[in-house]
């Protein structure tokens, strides 16, 4: 196995090691994440970002230049808005689904907030066909 291919493995278990966590606005840790928050804080685990603090459109422009064709295992999947601007990210566990913090919004600042809204990490399809989605694969960016 390469370095690459055990970085994809460990971004992925970590991603899932918080499926359940509740959605919380500006959330960038265990107690709460928002989609940006458990991006990065999974990119952080396999050394692909210092930073601590992104929205989901400054991690499309981070890593855009890594943009593939169609969604694999560790690829990040971003929602783009009409004016090309992301506002929603979430990580590829494989060509079909994807795990994302969402259904929340800047209202939702508690776990309570979150329950009542049905907003946690949680596994989705990734829409594939939508025009408006871009995948990118940071993985790319680290060397062999």
């Amino acid at each position: 196995m390469t370095h690459r291919d055990a970085a994809r493995e460990w971004l992925v278990r970590t991603a899932l090691a918080y499926l359940g966590t509740p959605y919380r606005w500006g959330g960038d840790d265990p107690s709460g994440f928002d989609c940006s928050g458990l991006v990065v804080e999974c990119l952080r685990s396999v050394g692909l970002m210092e930073q601590s603090d992104s929205s989901a459109d400054q991690l499309y422009h981070c890593w855009k230049p890594h943009e593939v064709a169609k969604p694999d295992k560790g690829c990040l999947v971003f929602w783009l808005n009409s004016a090309g601007l992301a506002f929603h990210v979430g990580i590829c566990l494989d060509t079909w689904h994807q795990i994302s913090a969402g259904g929340g919004d800047h209202g939702t600042k508690t776990e309570t907030d979150a329950w009542s809204r049905n907003a946690y990490v949680r596994i989705r399809l990734i829409p594939v066909s939508n025009p408006k989605c871009r995948f990118c694969d940071p993985l790319e960016a680290l060397k062999e």
